[in-house]
């Protein structure tokens, strides 16, 4: 990233600093966060990075070297929702979520870089509502803890961007270290680090870009977001992450069909996220995962109804080329899939993807291996 360099070139003087945040994959635990399930990501190795300064008259200036995209300006004052679209509005709702805590914050020159694939189900948006986040909390003095910085960002993504997402994707990018997974526990917001030594068992995790791209805010996702609250309002409880598979398996008759899917999906990732923090802690081999992910996986596509065609094949084609697991990770609808493979075999699974896609006549899709990269920071 470039986002110093940028910055100097557009603005004509120095950032008061960088500050920088990487996107995630979801190794298991979808459409959990919201139900105050469970969850277990990692941050990647991409970034999104900005660049900033102060201002002196309350005018917030936003840039990026995204191609294509345009600049916005708008007078911090002035910030609401529904005012900015697209990129901008993530940066500038970090802002006004500052604003809505009481906290004085000042107008901003800000320069955005970032390397996260935008539209893979990487979750580039939070990367760069967290990067945005630690600039602001720095700069204004707010002296924010991680923690509450994951709030606001939700906070932001939620009602300034209009997107109805949980705290996964902000807390791995905030909460994250490299070498290590993230357990969530949505519901009390507790988490620990889980060590996940990818490549000293020789194994790799690639990810399968479709290029088919999603968004947060699109009807999709807030649909099966409704769909979870009206089946845990139906059965009287506060979410769905307070029930067992048996417990629903009771309750079926009080559920539509559609309803009963939705919380079968959920309630049987939770039951995943458990077993694979609990494999893990007890130091039995990743490879041992596939199984788990590949029924995620199928709970996705038929109980949750956010798969694709292009995930299903992305999935169905690196199991059969050789990887022990494969599921679509992020909110679905497109995005990306990701694949446990041994990393001796990288190579030619990515390469039976692609082969497998141009078959079908889809986009040529970007494969990629993924580490489990650091959180947020502060410096270039």
């Amino acid at each position: 990233m470039n986002a110093r360099g940028a910055f100097r070139e557009l603005y004509g003087y120095e950032p008061a600093g960088i500050w920088s945040a990487p996107g995630r994959v979801n190794l298991i635990g979808e459409h959990t966060d919201y139900n105050e399930g469970y969850v277990f990501p990692l941050a990647i190795d991409r970034r999104a990075g900005v660049a900033a300064a102060p201002r002196q008259d309350g005018v917030l200036r936003l840039a990026t070297t995204a191609p294509g995209s345009a600049a916005a300006e708008i007078k911090v004052a002035e910030l609401v929702p529904g005012r900015l679209a697209g990129w901008s509005r993530y940066v500038a709702g970090v802002h006004w979520a500052f604003g809505v805590r009481g906290i004085d914050v000042p107008g901003m020159d800000i320069l955005l870089d970032s390397d996260v694939p935008v539209g893979a189900g990487l979750s580039s948006s939070a990367a760069v509502e967290c990067a945005a986040a630690l600039a602001v909390n720095d700069l204004a003095g707010a002296g924010l803890p991680a923690e509450d910085l994951v709030l606001l960002c939700q906070q932001a993504e939620n009602d300034f961007a209009g997107a109805p997402t949980g705290i996964l994707d902000q807390s791995a990018s905030l909460l994250s270290q490299a070498g290590h997974a993230l357990f969530l526990d949505c519901r009390s917001r507790e988490s620990r680090l889980v060590p996940l030594d990818l490549a000293g068992e020789g194994m790799s995790l690639l990810v399968i870009d479709t290029k088919v791209g999603h968004a947060h805010d699109s009807g999709g996702y807030a649909e099966r977001r409704r769909d979870c609250e009206r089946a845990a309002e139906t059965l009287g409880v506060a979410s769905l992450r307070e029930l067992t598979l048996p417990d629903l398996v009771l309750a079926a008759p009080r559920l539509e069909r559609k309803a009963y899917q939705r919380a079968r999906h959920v309630v049987s990732e939770n039951a995943r996220v458990l077993t694979v923090v609990a494999h893990l802690e007890a130091g039995r081999p990743i490879r041992g995962l596939g199984q788990v992910l590949s029924s995620s996986h199928e709970s996705l596509r038929d109980d949750f109804e956010v798969s694709s065609p292009e995930l299903d094949l992305a999935v169905e084609t690196t199991v059969a080329a050789g990887a022990a697991g494969a599921r679509m990770t992020g909110g679905g609808f497109g995005g990306s899939a990701l694949a446990l493979v041994n990393a001796a075999e990288a190579g030619q699974i990515s390469a039976a993807v692609k082969r497998s896609f141009e078959r079908a006549g889809y986009a040529d899709p970007e494969v990629f291996a993924v580490e489990p990269g650091a959180g947020a920071r502060s410096g270039d």
